[in-house]
């Protein structure tokens, strides 16, 4: 489905009409800007102007997956390449054939793979894992990214002739609390959504308070953190107490934020715990039972919030915490954290 991109803003309307102008190109775009501002929207856009829209749309999100598993979803394996390889597969280079490769967050790709990257752009040609023929494919490629990859390319992370093959057309989108006059317009589009989404249930409308109050945050979450807002209070109401809880303090334009992962850990674990719960430690009152139950509570907060400032890049998330990536997935289970919706 096509999400139009919303705002009035002097940098969306810019936006709008280098899409206008880029969209029938198939030249290389890179897209950037903070986490939540409408990266993948843009590139919906792009997509559904150009002449390819009637092709093939793919999707890889270079942060969700380590480098050996990201290798064999771009450019595809033949049988027995590795184990578990049992049949011959198509990557996401030839499933786009004719249409559009998305590589989201593509700052976070390997100095190895991106070097086959750059191969697969300059030549339209690449290797499956496990095989010597070349596949040929004519793939328009866009890329995401939320870092700054001029600033990664001087301290040697992203290779500088990648960059400039990618960059061809670079777009950047602001970040929402430099585009304010948006705001009411996104209110406006994603409320109907989410109460169309309703089916005939009950649904709040928001208030014109509640609209002003929401024109004058911060939004660090940008686009995507007003959706998840914009959803809970349709279906909570917008009373005070449910504004309070959604939009935190620190969220309002020109109070100072402070550091998520200082405010996950409480400055006394185990009173904390006894607060929160009441006094009722579930009936175990040993040192060991508090401890475990304090410690998971601690955990849970600071993981969320680390999660919450990366935008559920799981690959930043290990480095702040200092874990691999396999304990991280095995922790937001466990934990039972969800990832925000996605813009």
């Amino acid at each position: 489905m096509e999400i139009p991109l919303i705002g009035i803003s002097p940098n969306i309307e810019k936006i709008r009409k280098q899409i206008e102008r880029v969209a029938n190109t198939s030249l290389n775009v890179l897209i950037c800007g903070e986490t939540g501002v409408g990266k993948e929207v843009a590139v919906m856009q792009l997509y559904f102007k150009s002449n390819r829209c009637n092709k093939a749309f793919v999707k890889v999100n270079c942060a969700a997956m380590p480098d050996t598993l990201l290798e064999s979803e771009m450019f595809g394996y033949e049988r027995g390449a590795f184990t578990g390889a049992e049949r011959r597969t198509r990557g996401k280079f030839e499933q786009a054939h004719g249409g559009l490769l998305f590589l989201d967050e593509i700052g976070d790709m390997s100095l190895p793979l991106q070097s086959k990257l750059l191969h697969a752009l300059q030549d339209g040609r690449f290797t499956r894992l496990g095989s010597e023929k070349e596949v040929s494919t004519d793939t328009w490629v866009i890329t995401a990214t939320n870092r700054d990859l001029k600033a990664d390319v001087a301290a040697g992370k992203f290779r500088e002739d990648l960059y400039y093959r990618l960059s061809t057309i670079t777009l950047h989108i602001e970040a929402l609390r430099n585009r304010k006059e948006d705001i009411p317009l996104l209110i406006e589009y994603y409320s109907k959504i989410y109460a169309t989404k309703r089916e005939g249930k009950h649904s709040n409308p928001l208030s014109s308070t509640t609209i002003e109050k929401l024109m004058h945050q911060n939004w660090p979450g940008n686009v995507r953190e007003l959706q998840n807002v914009l959803q809970r209070l349709i279906i909570l109401g917008d009373s005070e107490a449910a504004i309070t809880n959604l939009i935190a303090p620190a969220n309002t334009l020109g109070t100072s934020q402070k550091s998520p992962i200082s405010e996950s850990i409480p400055p006394n674990c185990v009173d904390y715990f006894w607060l929160k719960s009441g006094g009722l430690l579930d009936g175990d009152f040993s040192l060991r039972a508090i401890r475990k139950k304090a410690s998971d509570i601690v955990e849970r907060r600071l993981i969320s919030q680390v999660l919450t400032k990366t935008g559920w890049n799981r690959s930043k998330a290990t480095k702040i915490l200092g874990i691999s990536y396999k304990s991280l997935l095995s922790k937001i289970q466990e934990l039972g954290l969800q990832p925000p919706f996605e813009l």
